[in-house]
């Protein structure tokens, strides 16, 4: 699974998300990509299971790029653990994901494989997302 190797601070606040994206909202390296539309926090075992299932439906031809990194620490106290004490340890890492972000984006495959992909691995995933192509998109594969 995805993690940072190393940490300025080990146990940050949460913060408040910001409302729509401004970088990563545009297709960078392939030529399908699933897009978000809503604010969330995607932890770094969905980001894995939308990898899985978008690869296997793949087959593993063309490639395939993840543009988001989960590397938010969520924190969480034991169970029975009264008040107080400061705060628990990390549990898992998060990506914070605005909407408008691009989640995963594909390349070097046909346009039906790659739809049926990117549903598959949107179903892994808690936010709405979106399928879409790149402008100077050709069927020519």
């Amino acid at each position: 699974m995805l993690q940072p190797k190393k940490l300025k601070y080990r146990r940050p606040q949460k913060g408040r998300m910001k409302k729509i994206t401004k970088r990563g909202s545009d297709i960078s390296f392939g030529s399908f990509a699933l897009k978000t539309l809503d604010a969330y926090w995607i932890t770094a075992r969905q980001i894995e299971a939308a990898r899985q299932a978008i690869t296997r439906e793949m087959k593993r031809q063309g490639k395939l790029w993840i543009r988001i990194f989960p590397d938010r620490p969520v924190t969480a106290k034991g169970l029975g653990v009264r008040m107080g004490k400061g705060k628990g340890t990390p549990e898992y890492y998060a990506a914070r994901v605005s909407p408008g972000r691009i989640l995963f984006e594909a390349d070097g495959i046909p346009l039906e494989v790659a739809r049926e992909a990117m549903r598959l691995g949107a179903q892994k995933l808690p936010v709405h997302t979106k399928f879409i192509v790149r402008r100077d998109y050709s069927e020519e594969i």
